[in-house]
């Protein structure tokens, strides 16, 4: 027992934190916890400043996802300085939106959670990346993989200003038109991309689905847990990315809420542990009832699966026909199976590239009207937008000068922080046993937090920013056991 393991280094998600794991004394495990030891302030940032700065320092949250800052910070000064977009404005930072949807989600399934699939979720660790990855679906493949979220990202890039932290959007509109050649060369694109988000959907069939293993793994018990889920809808209770009312429902799947972003603090409220600098948001109205599961509890997921959990289907008729096959296969909708997360967010990633054929075959985007100049006095706003990794929110108060007063800001991986420290308790207990702990072990216990794509960077911040994750095995005297870290 007194053996010390290191893993070096535990990677494959954004941002850092750690897992406590304390074993009784039968050497099983008894409590797990995720701590993330860095504190977030952007909300203090951003007090004294003017509000239309809020898209340029936001997405200085994460370099992963500074395009969904961008855009619930701009939806966000839409709403304080009371100004809709335009029509050509709104498209132009849809398709933004989804491209960058498109790109998140393929980076997430091929370098990050997919090795475990693809590779294998005991092959050694070296191989369990996207090296790993091409080596078993090959070059060619590997190739496809580098072009599309290239394409994806020039997109970004051209309209956005900048792929890592876009400055494209202002109050009522955008800063740059989209013209008739590049609509076009965009249009290629986006074709290129709706093909590849459905041959990642064939990749995941033949490697998953086709797996008995697999299968048995993403069905299993260990990977299963009963909550709420939430997640922006259209009109129709269709998936939306960029706008829409919250939709939650409970873990029978009935609708148990449905509400506008002005509505959020009569439904979400946030809880404090004093181990971790995460908040653990919950439904206001159920309660919090502790870190378990079930309708009892106010516990809700976000992100892939508890979109499409949350929704009535997808926007887009290719996304539509994956959606009813992954719950054919899965037993019925709702699908508790956390696992399942991937193969979400391989059909929200379809979802995205058909959309952005939708928008780039219109041609009313390249309407250079592309701004509504506002002129109420600013007092306060809220933008949401859905996240890769969840329902974001953004809320600012400003004085009359448009000053901030005050900010709060709902990042969509907190919205998860529960849910995530209890899969890897309920992990860790279904795999390690009697004390038995090894490299294959742990991965299996690492994977319960794998899907839900967690980015800790938005979650939480802090200088210099360099937090090795670390865990740390306790025996049932509370000595520590076994110590992993980067």
């Amino acid at each position: 027992m007194s053996q010390r393991i290191t893993i070096d280094p535990i990677t494959r998600l954004e941002g850092h934190g750690k897992i406590e794991i304390f074993l009784d004394d039968k050497g099983d495990v008894e409590r797990a916890f995720l701590q993330i030891p860095e504190l977030r302030g952007f909300e203090q940032f951003a007090v004294g400043r003017p509000a239309e700065e809020m898209p340029r320092i936001t997405p200085r949250i994460c370099g992963v996802c500074p395009t969904a800052h961008h855009m619930a910070s701009t939806k966000t000064l839409d709403d304080l300085f009371k100004v809709e977009p335009t029509p050509a404005a709104r498209m132009i930072r849809e398709l933004i939106y989804n491209a960058f949807q498109f790109e998140d989600h393929t980076l997430h399934f091929f370098f990050l959670g997919g090795p475990d699939f693809v590779v294998g979720p005991k092959a050694p660790k070296a191989e369990r990346n996207i090296l790993g990855v091409i080596g078993k679906v090959g070059l060619e493949i590997g190739g496809k993989v580098i072009r599309a979220r290239r394409e994806a990202r020039d997109i970004i890039n051209y309209l956005g200003g900048k792929v890592i932290h876009p400055v494209c959007g202002l109050p009522g509109g955008v800063s740059k038109p989209l013209d008739e050649e590049h609509r076009l060369q965009f249009l290629e694109t986006a074709k290129f991309i709706r093909e590849f988000a459905l041959f990642a959907l064939q990749i995941f069939d033949d490697v998953v689905l086709k797996n008995k293993e697999y299968v048995e793994l993403v069905t299993g018990d260990a990977y299963k847990m009963e909550t709420y889920y939430m997640g922006l809808v259209n009109k129709d209770n269709k998936v939306d990315f960029y706008d829409g009312d919250v939709r939650v429902v409970d873990p029978e799947g009935k609708e148990f809420a449905k509400f506008k972003p002005h509505e959020y603090l009569d439904h979400i409220a946030e809880h404090v542990e004093p181990w971790t600098y995460i908040k653990f948001p919950f439904l206001k109205k159920v309660g919090w009832k502790g870190f378990v599961e079930g309708k009892n509890s106010g516990i809700f997921r976000v992100a892939p699966l508890a979109r499409l959990n949350a929704s009535d289907g997808m926007a887009t008729p290719l996304a539509q026909e994956a959606y009813e096959k992954m719950y054919e296969t899965l037993g019925g909708k709702p699908s508790h199976h956390t696992l399942a997360f991937h193969w979400a967010r391989l059909i929200e990633a379809l979802q995205a590239a058909e959309k952005m054929v939708e928008l780039l075959e219109n041609k009313d985007i390249t309407d250079p009207n592309i701004r509504n100049i506002p002129t109420e006095t600013p007092t306060e706003g809220i933008g949401i937008v859905e996240a890769p990794r969840g329902t974001l929110i953004h809320h600012y108060k400003t004085d009359e000068r448009g000053i901030i007063t005050e900010a709060n800001l709902i990042v969509a991986t907190v919205n998860n922080a529960a849910a995530i420290t209890m899969s890897i308790e309920k992990a860790a207990k279904a795999f390690i046993k009697g004390g038995k702990v090894d490299e294959g072990i742990l991965n299996l216990a690492e994977m319960a937090f794998r899907p839900y794509d967690p980015c800790h960077a938005c979650g939480t911040h802090a200088l210099p920013g360099d937090m090795p994750l670390e865990i740390r095995i306790y025996d049932h005297e509370g000595e520590l056991v076994k110590k992993l870290k980067k």
